[in-house]
């Protein structure tokens, strides 16, 4: 049996990874337990998201249907967020018999879950449609990543990392997390680039260790279990109460949707686009910079790379009108956040200015309209600007945001497999 859960958490606690991570040790009085459970983060543009926009997914062997289904869905009773207005649970049973009925329905539905926007009638349809046992809580917009979840154990053919989660004992939710800062940065030496977004070395901060009052503590990011649960092996923190491996679509790109065209762009979906800068970067109060650019069809897309982004923002204030840009990220309020951009061309910087006089070696001054230059004190003329190419600080390659401001689902710079162009990973 599959079981899909989704939105049991909320903004100010609770996390659907806690949730399963208890379920995983007490669903064993019913039967075997597939060792690593399922976290999938879905499309992050979607604004009505508690916090990450993940679901997750438990396989269990078992002769107790029944009993598992009244066990999950009381726990979900007991467990979620259920005062918060944004918080809307929900839970998906696909029994052994039904996979292979529900396997292409649901694997569609788990990358669409991921790439683009979904109406919760659209998951009661295929409940209804397959009969599938479910339950959903509230306005039941959390069937939606339940379905998705159980898709993804359908559909193994993606890329797959892992996280390890450590999470806090009951009585400290929502004080300060007490951990050694040096730890992660040891662990990190330790295991990168197996091992990813645990620290950011040029921001000096721990970015795997959240700031919500939710039951995490910290969570370790990477390619297999082992390394994960090494790199945790070398934290020191205030004790944990348990800890979780999870199989994810994190660090993996699958929200990106390639396009040829920034005509086919649409509002709450996430892209790679090309295009030529069609205008000098500029920043704004805050910190936010800005660039467009433009393509064939004839429109322009305003790129943003926003205050968090730390000095990811002075590779973009280098760019110039004319560069041809790849850029990756989503699209929303007519901007494309960047998480990604790749140089393609770098176009020449030519700076003009009045020539010298070849006498005195004093710059010359215009001698009146269309009339060139003369040097005052020589009288020497000159008729036309003298045209400098200026080596730019750029060149072509693929960069990343820092750490500190990587979403969930972007991919790594380290992650790149057959990447012909040279990347200048963020550390």
């Amino acid at each position: 049996m599959i079981i899909g859960i989704d939105d049991t958490d909320s903004r100010e606690g609770m996390c659907t990874t806690y949730l399963g991570a208890l379920l995983m040790e007490e669903l064993k009085q019913y039967g075997n337990i597939q060792k690593h459970p399922f976290l999938v983060r879905l499309n992050p543009t979607i604004p009505y998201k508690t916090r990450g926009n993940a679901s997750i997914a438990i396989v269990i062997e078992t002769v107790h249907s029944d009993k598992v289904i009244a066990y999950v869905i009381s726990r979900i009773s007991t467990m979620a967020a259920m005062e918060c207005e944004m918080t809307n649970p929900g839970v998906v049973f696909i029994h052994d018999h039904e996979r292979e009925l529900i396997k292409e329905v649901l694997c569609t539905f788990f990358l669409k879950a991921v790439r683009d926007v979904i109406a919760i009638e659209e998951a009661k349809t295929i409940i209804s449609k397959f009969g599938l046992h479910s339950r959903g809580f509230k306005n039941g917009r959390g069937l939606i990543g339940a379905l998705a979840a159980c898709g993804a154990v359908l559909n193994p053919d993606w890329d797959q990392t892992f996280e390890y989660l450590a999470y806090r004992q009951k009585e400290k939710w929502g004080t300060p997390r007490n951990v050694d800062k040096r730890s992660f940065f040891i662990a990190d030496n330790a295991t990168y680039p197996a091992t990813w977004d645990t620290v950011d070395i040029s921001n000096r901060v721990v970015v795997c260790v959240p700031h919500s009052p939710d039951p995490v503590l910290y969570g370790i990011r990477g390619e297999n279990p082992d390394i994960v649960k090494k790199a945790a092996e070398m934290i020191v923190s205030e004790p944990i109460e348990r800890s979780c491996i999870y199989r994810t679509n994190q660090g993996t790109d699958q929200h990106l949707i390639s396009i040829g065209s920034i005509s086919e762009m649409k509002e709450m979906h996430s892209y790679i686009v090309a295009g030529f800068v069609s205008n000098d970067p500029f920043t704004i109060a805050g910190g936010h910079t800005f660039f467009s650019i433009s393509d064939g069809s004839g429109v322009s897309l305003d790129c943003a790379a926003f205050e968090p982004t730390k000095n990811f923002r002075s590779l973009i204030r280098r760019l110039i009108k004319g560069d041809f840009v790849k850029v990756y990220g989503s699209y929303l309020n007519n901007t494309l956040n960047i998480e990604k951009m790749e140089i393609l061309y770098v176009a020449p910087l030519v700076v003009s200015h009045n020539p010298d006089c070849p006498s005195c070696g004093k710059r010359m001054e215009s001698a009146g309209r269309d009339q060139g230059y003369r040097c005052r004190k020589c009288g020497t003329r000159s008729s036309t600007l003298v045209h400098k190419k200026i080596k730019r600080d750029i060149e072509p390659g693929i960069y990343e945001v820092p750490p500190c401001a990587r979403r969930h689902l972007a991919k790594p710079l380290i992650r790149l497999r057959e990447q012909s162009a040279k990347i200048f990973p963020s550390r």
